[in-house]
């Protein structure tokens, strides 16, 4: 019996039938990863204790790289190399109850990445957690780590307003004090319509530099008060914080004035864009360069959810990040533990 469909209601059944089957590829890869990962842990973990025991000398695993290639032929993975990594990876979080859950939920590509880039285990715990919560590519990860951000979220944590950590906890997580945006290839003199232009234009670069959760709305987006009309930067939503995100884009220094017609776009968005279940809006006012003290005497009187941070242009300096990053810790150091 031929049944009565429209292509409408067609068309959904099948897009129903590509969900499922999406689904259950995921389930797939994520069950065969962590069973991946867990068979490199155990025998990063067999080479680590025999060698620990002197059962093994460090020649032994070449002969074991060897002897998996000659009779597994199609067997790949296992090299020497590799399996000097899995004991490394082992060693790096054995015992670490908090990490180790964590590397099953990444690629081993993307554990080998952390790995052989971090300096410090908190380094390597920041960058798993960051890169499970923003499902970061691989080359999204190795971008993070040239911008050196696990460093500038240490030394320069994000200045908001008051209000913003008493009523949005979690924003202290989601913003950044600095945002690198090498990837629009601005000259050193360039104007707001420069900049401007090139997020729009990079606009997906732009997203994965703000976080995962923020979702595009607007440009130069209408907001009409009284009789006068007037244009908002960049509008973004923010699932996670379930609110509107405005940024308003400034190519010189920061300066307090600048606040008040942030504060302004925010209580129109409020009054008159805000949908009832959301929450209300957060500002972001995004310069080319701030004075961090100037900074917190504007915001510690503003009753505004607001934060002021900076973009550049050029990935900064990792080395000399890392030295204050060093120069941090041991100024930070309890005194019993400091040499």
């Amino acid at each position: 019996m031929k049944q009565n469909s429209t292509p409408t209601t067609t068309q959904t059944a099948f897009d129903d039938v590509l969900r499922l089957i999406d689904s259950a590829k995921q389930r797939v890869y994520r069950a065969a990863n962590t069973e991946l990962i867990d068979l490199y842990w155990q025998v990063g973990e067999l080479i680590s204790k025999k060698i620990a025991s002197a059962e093994w000398g460090d020649g032994v695993v070449a002969q074991l790289a060897d002897f998996i290639a000659q009779t597994q032929p199609n067997l790949r993975g296992f090299t020497q190399r590799n399996l000097f990594r899995m004991r490394q990876f082992y060693e790096a979080y054995q015992g670490d109850t908090k990490v180790s859950p964590l590397v099953t939920q990444l690629s081993w590509t993307h554990n080998l990445t952390i790995l052989s880039r971090s300096k410090r285990p908190e380094e390597r715990e920041f960058y798993l957690k960051m890169a499970i919560q923003e499902k970061w590519s691989k080359r999204e990860l190795e971008r993070q780590f040239n911008t050196a951000l696990f460093e500038r979220v240490v030394l320069s944590p994000v200045k908001t307003s008051p209000i913003v950590a008493q009523h949005y906890p979690k924003a202290l997580d989601v913003f950044k004090d600095s945002y690198v945006v090498e990837f629009l290839n601005l000259p050193s003199a360039h104007n707001e319509a420069d900049l401007h232009k090139g997020l729009l234009l990079k606009l997906r670069d732009f997203l994965l530099e703000l976080g995962r959760d923020f979702c595009f709305i607007g440009s130069e987006y209408a907001l009409q008060v009284g009789k006068q009309d007037f244009a908002l930067d960049l509008l973004f939503f923010h699932r996670g914080l379930n609110c509107l995100v405005a940024i308003e884009l400034k190519v010189t220094a920061f300066e307090p004035r600048d606040l008040g017609q942030l504060n302004f776009y925010l209580e129109a968005l409020d009054q008159d864009h805000r949908k009832p279940h959301e929450n209300p809006a957060i500002g972001v006012l995004l310069c080319a360069s701030k004075d961090d003290e100037v900074v917190e005497y504007a915001l510690n009187r503003s009753l505004s959810p607001a934060l002021i941070a900076e973009y550049v242009t050029q990935l900064p300096d990792k080395q000399l990040l890392q030295a204050k990053l060093h120069e941090f810790y041991v100024q930070n150091m309890p005194q019993g533990e400091q040499a």
